[in-house]
């Protein structure tokens, strides 16, 4: 059946006609969609004004108006009709006597009428009582009528609208916020209201308000296909059920999937979640957009004023290399060049993450217009900057999301694609298993100071689900895939091995812990296999705790704890053994050896920077390039004495050096030639700029050295002048005391939060403790150090229990003042 032969049948037959020309058209294969609900929009309204002409007859100054869902033209086939008779305050009771014209005959087909009679001055009065009538009104469209009276009433609405928007998007803001808290997120509900929860068509709504308003904008690309699709499931859900419902029941999923010729419900429900995170995303930007819009004109009279009528310029902090602060956001520096960084979008991402900032929609778009796709394996910059950005907490979650929005995410991770917003069909799991990857992630950063290796264990605890993507055990699939992940992101062999267990694994201690008997030996030494080592069991113990609290409230209690605690002792005690000493002096290299030579001749510091590189890395399609950047190898030879750790670490510091990895120790000096000179092998990067010449970084350790240089007051001044931004609260510092760990030295072990200056403050406070310090072990694993200082008395000996506990607790103390 035609349009024409519809429209026919409602002039033909009145509401019957109307009637049955609708039920034919829900009935008609061939249209549906935004086709299906502009035909029953012009349907409805050529049987509306039918109706209003027949009742109005000589009436002036009335004109019916469709507002909401319908004056947008997206009637669904169950949807309320939302009408407003607008009239001129003529002849009241003519006016009432229209009204029941037209609502009558709706009734008696059995719509869902939401009805209202006003004139232009009640309606806008209306409108500025009630922000979801003046919602509504924003999409006022004529039907029939006096369409001047229309017409004016739109520019008048649209006119206070946009007057009265600093006052009333804060509000609509609110509103949408106390509606996502009530319904929940739409994106990861697996019985989900497709129009109240967060993401949904009411938020969609208020985008499109927003715009409205001239202040703010959503981003465009892919909102209006993320509302179509949602418009779609909510028809097929109508016609499915026959009810006016938006909640998207599990006993009706398979149902509407079938509708949609979809292949099930699990498919549908990624459709509704990919839509749902377009909007939910696009509803993030335009509110801080808004945010931002709001407050700068708060601010700016009185700028102004104190510029004496200049433009104020947005300050520009600089956070990592071509990588700024803006306005609250972090942006890309004006000399960035993504096309010839690879790295920028994961170090942009971590710079946001750890100043618990937003990333900008720009800067992310443009990242993704023209970044360089990262070489295999990746260089170690990148592989750091994704331990940073996974260990920075809660603000973790925005940023992936930014940088998912824009596809970045699957670009530098194509196993992703296969995780990415599937649906979890447990009552125990409350998100994606995409979502609980990075929930478990940012549970995992809280545990970063339990763990020998941080970075394991974050990256673990991204890929631990990864195989659910695929068929079969999700372990043994994610096993697979994550040993071509751990690869390609740079990991070694070993490293690669590791991480490979804890996925495969990652379920065998809490599983064994609650449904084994744990005094049965056998039970023990078959998880004892399986782990393998102390190392591996410490990263599975924190996995499986951070696993569980990420999957939902149901998952994880001291009950649980206390068991997979109770295995994992009884596991470490079968793993232990002798723990290695002491890590061996390495033979120093030539030129270590000439270094040493020199400080002892000179009786000063010496020094020496070399690049590092790797073997280029090979990208598809691309030929060979450069060897990649390490960071800068810096030597230096010191003679024995007091203070060279806070000394050299100071100096650093204050050069904005940040230390990936360092080791001290004493070197051995050819035959005949006297004295002791300690060895300091670091690796370093600039945070930001160049690097400092080797001559000022010997000239400053000097002074440091002979105490003219205060390096305490000089970053002091630096922090009190740029202070830097707290945007993550990460987990305390942990200071420990390594038991048995060596039979010559007694082994403090600190894991912290890495931050400009925390190895000075360390030095420094070791040497305040009197202690010697024989040999030192730096690691920066993201944003986690991980340290290792062996120290002695006066006399050369392991400290006593007692002593060695004092200093431990006393550094804690520091480091957490």
């Amino acid at each position: 059946m035609t349009s024409t032969d519809v429209h026919k049948d409602v002039e033909d037959s009145g509401p019957s006609g109307y009637a049955a020309a609708r039920l034919r058209l829900l009935q008609e294969g061939a249209r549906s969609g935004p086709p299906r609900r502009s035909a029953l929009s012009d349907l409805t309204d050529d049987w509306l004004s039918g109706l209003f002409t027949a009742g109005a007859e000589a009436l002036r100054g009335v004109s019916l108006i469709a507002v909401g869902g319908y004056g947008r033209g997206e009637l669904s086939p169950r949807s309320d009709l939302d009408l407003v008779l607008l009239h001129d305050g003529g002849d009241s009771g003519a006016v009432a006597a229209l009204a029941d014209r037209i609502w009558y005959p709706v009734w008696d087909l059995g719509l869902a009428l939401d009805h209202s009679v006003r004139t232009p001055a009640e309606a806008r009065k209306t409108a500025a009582e009630d922000l979801k009538v003046q919602l509504g009104l924003l999409d006022a469209r004529h039907i029939a009528g006096d369409l001047g009276l229309t017409a004016g009433l739109r520019t008048a609405v649209l006119a206070d609208w946009r007057n009265q928007a600093p006052k009333r998007l804060p509000e609509l803001q609110e509103l949408c916020a106390e509606r996502a808290e009530r319904q929940g997120e739409l994106q990861y509900l697996l019985e989900p209201d497709l129009k109240e929860a967060r993401g949904g068509l009411r938020d969609a709504t208020a985008l499109r308000a927003v715009a409205a308003s001239w202040l703010a904008d959503a981003p465009r690309e892919g909102l209006d296909d993320a509302r179509r699709r949602l418009l779609d499931v909510r028809d097929a859900l109508h016609l499915t059920t026959g009810r006016a419902t938006d909640r998207l029941a599990l006993q009706e999923q398979d149902q509407v999937a079938a509708e949609l010729g979809l292949l099930d419900a699990d498919t549908l429900l990624r459709q509704v979640y990919e839509a749902a995170r377009v909007i939910s995303y696009a509803s993030d930007v335009t509110w801080r957009e808004v945010g931002r819009v709001l407050r700068s004109r708060a601010v700016r009279p009185r700028l102004r004023a104190m510029l004496g009528g200049g433009k104020p310029v947005a300050e520009r902090s600089p956070l990592a290399e071509g990588v700024v602060e803006q306005d609250g956001e972090v942006v890309l520096a004006r000399a960035a060049r993504p096309d010839r960084d690879p790295v920028l979008p994961l170090r942009a991402a971590a710079a946001a993450a750890q100043a618990g900032l937003p990333l900008s929609l720009h800067a992310v778009r443009r990242m993704a217009a023209g970044v360089r796709p990262l070489p295999t394996p990746w260089p170690a910059e990148a592989r750091e900057q994704l331990v940073t950005l996974l260990g920075s907490g809660q603000p973790t979650i925005d940023v992936w999301e930014a940088l998912e929005a824009e596809g970045l995410i699957t670009r530098m991770l194509p196993d992703w694609e296969r995780v990415r917003c599937r649906p979890q069909r447990n009552a125990v799991h409350i998100w994606t298993v995409d979502r609980h990857l990075i929930e478990t992630a940012v549970r995992a950063s809280e545990f970063t100071r339990r763990v020998h290796r941080p970075d394991l264990l974050l990256v673990a605890a991204l890929l631990h689900d990864i195989g659910k993507g695929w068929p079969g055990d999700h372990s043994v699939a994610g096993e697979i895939i994550a040993k071509d992940v751990a690869a390609r992101i740079g990991f070694d062999r070993d490293d690669v091995a590791v991480l490979a267990t804890l996925v495969r694994h990652h379920l065998l201690l809490v599983d064994t812990a609650t449904r084994r008997d744990l005094e049965d030996p056998a039970t023990v030494r078959s998880v004892a296999e399986a782990v393998g080592s102390q190392g591996t069991l410490e990263l599975l113990h924190a996995l499986t705790e951070a696993d569980a609290l990420a999957t939902g409230p149901a998952a994880w209690s001291s009950w649980r704890g206390s068991l997979v605690a109770d295995l994992v002792k009884r596991v470490a005690a079968v793993l232990a053994g002798d723990d290695p000493d002491e890590p061996e002096a390495v033979a120093p290299t030539a030129e270590q050896e000439r270094l040493a030579i020199e400080a002892v001749a000179t009786g000063s510091p010496v020094l020496s920077l070399r690049a590092q590189t790797e073997p280029p890395a090979l990208t598809e399609g691309q030929p060979a390039g450069d060897p990649e950047p390490l960071g800068v190898e810096l030597l230096i030879a010191v003679p024995d004495q007091p203070r060279v750790l806070p000394a050299v670490a100071g100096v650093l510091a204050v050069h904005r050096l940040t230390v990936r990895t360092a080791e001290l120790r004493a070197l051995d000096l050819p035959d005949g030639v006297e004295g002791s000179v300690l060895l300091l092998n670091w690796r370093v990067a600039a945070q930001y700029g160049s690097l400092p010449q080797a001559a000022r970084l010997r000239a400053d350790l000097v002074r440091a050295l002979d105490g003219s240089l205060d390096v305490a007051g000089r970053l002091a001044e630096r922090d009190a002048a740029y202070p830097r931004r707290r945007g993550v609260i990460a987990p305390a510092a942990r200071v420990t005391v390594a038991p048995a760990a060596s039979r010559h030295a007694t082994v403090i072990e600190v894991r912290a939060q890495d931050a400009p200056g925390l190895l000075f403050r360390i030095g420094r406070a070791l040497e305040d403790a009197g202690v010697r310090m024989r040999s030192a072990h730096v690691s920066t694993l993201g944003a986690n150090a991980v340290d290792a200082f062996y120290v002695t008395d006066g006399k050369g000996a392991p400290l006593g229990a007692g002593e060695a506990a004092s200093v431990a607790r006393k550094l804690e103390e520091t480091l957490r003042g």
